[in-house]
């Protein structure tokens, strides 16, 4: 029983710890991270504050139409 409750808690938890990347953007640099690697294996990778400037710079230059 002890065994059972553990790995609930345990797939519980990651499953929180997934849903709260994914909602926050984090897990974002890490699949540019893992797509830059596998399309540019030679060239260095960008920092995680450089992708964020990167990113801001794209959303700027290619602005969507949006609601709000």
């Amino acid at each position: 029983m002890t065994v059972t409750v553990t790995v609930t808690a345990r797939r519980w938890a990651r499953a929180v710890r997934w849903y709260l990347r994914e909602l926050t953007g984090e897990a974002e640099y890490d699949r540019y991270r893992e797509r830059h690697l596998r399309h540019h294996p030679l060239a260095p990778v960008p920092t995680r504050r450089d992708y964020e400037v990167l990113r801001s710079r794209h959303r700027e230059a290619h602005p969507q139409g949006r609601c709000c």
